[in-house]
């Protein structure tokens, strides 16, 4: 190596370890904000129950567990929440949360749950939406659209299906975005300014049609999310009536 490239790897390796003692102070000072979804405790254990309803609308529900596969690849305190929801003509919609505790790694892209779970990703049909929600006061929730097709069987015959994938995140102080890049970026503010690591929570939501489908499927998302949405998040949450006009 010559004299230059020797330069380069000290500046390098000088950063890293800046950068590395820098997130072991904040790692000392930091604490670990509250989450903005329902949780309740479970007893002996560091993890939270997310509490999801089990009536939406017309819709009953089963709860479910996450695998073991899933609890050892995370971290230890990381919390969750599942249910499966079924409309009286059985059209079935997929709820799942996953909320971090006091190591960010609980949370990952979206796209590499949905690809893991064996769907094909259609990168022309991915989109930032929103859902329009009237409780505990109007606004709009930002969502992440996934458009996913998986192939298989039935009866000896290949069978093709298409699933709609919504995601977003949700954190406390009425923080909420449909970007992984922008929940990163905002976790690292807290922590820089406020010494505050958000517990950040993923909410997902699946639903399973025939291709052609895709649109009518939405909608029906849609609607079962504005009822559902306001019974388990706790973002945003409705302005002091007291509090200045923002300028």
């Amino acid at each position: 190596m010559n004299r230059r490239s020797w330069t380069l790897l000290i500046i390098v390796l000088a950063l890293i370890g800046g950068a590395a003692a820098l997130l072991a102070r904040l790692q000392g000072i930091q604490k670990l904000g509250r989450p903005a979804v329902k949780t309740s405790p479970i007893p002996g254990s560091n993890r939270l129950k997310v509490e999801l309803p089990a009536r939406v609308l017309d819709y009953t529900s089963e709860e479910s567990e996450p695998d073991q596969r899933t609890l050892d690849w995370l971290p230890a305190d990381t919390s969750f929440g599942q249910r499966l929801y079924r409309a009286p003509d059985d059209f079935m919609i997929s709820v799942g949360v996953v909320l971090m505790g006091s190591d960010r790694t609980s949370l990952h892209k979206t796209e590499f749950c949905i690809e893991g779970a064996g769907w094909r990703i259609d990168r022309g049909a991915t989109e930032e939406t929103q859902v329009h929600l009237e409780r505990p006061y109007p606004y709009d929730l930002p969502l992440m659209k996934f458009i996913g097709t998986r192939e298989g069987t039935f009866e000896g015959q290949p069978v093709r299906t298409r699933g709609i994938y919504l995601v977003w995140f949700v954190a406390d102080n009425n923080e909420y975005t449909a970007r992984h890049w922008q929940r990163m970026w905002w976790m690292a503010r807290d922590l820089l300014t406020h010494g505050v690591l958000q517990r950040w929570a993923a909410i997902s939501v699946l639903a399973a049609c025939a291709p052609g489908q895709e649109d009518a499927t939405f909608e029906r998302m849609k609607t079962f999310l504005q009822a559902a949405v306001p019974e388990f998040q706790l973002v945003p949450r409705r302005p002091d009536p007291a509090a200045p006009a923002a300028p």
